[in-house]
């Protein structure tokens, strides 16, 4: 029979684990008994209970194992090295804090056998801040317009992909990943299920200003060339003007030598619009330079403390 690995990445998920854990049993066991499974929790040095449950859970159930990491390396980096481990025909993305509802895993797993590669689940609709949708709704509206390749809208990462596609994944070899760029990045046969969230019952949301921040910089930096195309030409433009305003002030002063008075205002006022422009821009191409020096570091994905019922 093929194999299913189902990756769920977690950190302070105590309230959570093993209700998901039940439920993915369950599917598993009534709507997909053609298959085995793998359920790998990789657990980024949870500060809670987590992974005492997950450990006693993975004492009677051998298809639970468990990674868990030395440290916490992100809400990037842990969920990319969870699904590098799985070793199924298929891997299924599922996040710990039940807002990606598992009973969409049959869903995935027929468009799979109708000979899908990848599988994603888009978020139509949530039961989340209004405000917060909307955002990032608009968020991934301009991502797209500033990708250079087709970027999946509303997607989070929760879905199915073949061996093969991980496979080419891996082959990026990125040590900062934006996973929804990546996975947009090497193509294949995609198709898509459309699901709405709901909101979380259980448990504190990880995802604080910072890693919002992080996470969607990354994804513009990682797929676009424009805003630095944009700081050069805006600068080129600037400077331009300033030479024009600047050329322009001096045959007035040359023409109105004793009558004209130029004044402080003018040129603090133009000083300071003109360096906020030039330390935007800045700011942009030390977001660029910090991720090559990212990729230059090449530094592992994570580094592990422990692992639960690997062979």
């Amino acid at each position: 029979m093929k194999l299913i690995s189902i990756v769920t990445p977690c950190y302070n998920e105590e309230d959570n684990v093993e209700k998901l854990y039940e439920i993915v049993k369950e599917i598993m066991a009534k709507k997909l008994p053609n298959y085995n499974y793998e359920h790998i929790f990789i657990d980024n040095a949870s500060q809670d209970a987590t992974v005492k449950i997950l450990k006693k859970i993975a004492i009677n159930d051998k298809n639970i194992k468990i990674i868990i990491n030395s440290r916490n390396f992100g809400h990037l980096r842990s969920p990319v090295y969870g699904m590098f481990q799985a070793s199924g025909d298929a891997i299924i993305l599922l996040v710990a804090d039940l807002q990606d509802p598992p009973e969409t895993i049959p869903l995935f797993v027929k468009k799979w056998e109708d000979g899908d590669d990848i599988v994603l689940a888009i978020k139509e609709s949530s039961e989340e801040n209004r405000l917060m949708f909307s955002l990032r709704k608009l968020y991934y509206g301009i991502l797209s317009s500033l990708s250079e390749i087709e970027i999946f809208q509303n997607f989070t990462g929760f879905g199915l992909y073949d061996k093969k596609a991980m496979d080419a994944i891996k082959q990026l070899k990125d040590p900062y990943p934006f996973f929804r760029g990546m996975v947009a990045e090497i193509g294949f046969k995609v198709s898509k299920i459309k699901y709405s969230q709901p909101v979380r019952k259980r448990g504190e949301t990880k995802n604080d200003f910072y890693t919002l921040y992080d996470a969607g910089v990354l994804g513009i930096i990682s797929n676009s060339k424009i805003p630095l195309r944009v700081a050069i030409f805006t600068g080129f433009t600037f400077g331009i003007l300033s030479f024009l305003i600047g050329l322009g002030y001096f045959i007035v002063k040359l023409i109105y030598w004793d009558q004209m008075d130029l004044g402080t205002a003018p040129l603090i006022i133009v000083t300071s619009f003109m360096f906020s422009i030039l330390l935007f821009f800045v700011g942009i191409v030390g977001e660029y330079i910090g991720a090559i020096y990212t990729q230059l570091l090449n530094r592992p994905l994570v580094f592990e403390k422990e692992r639960v019922n690997f062979e």
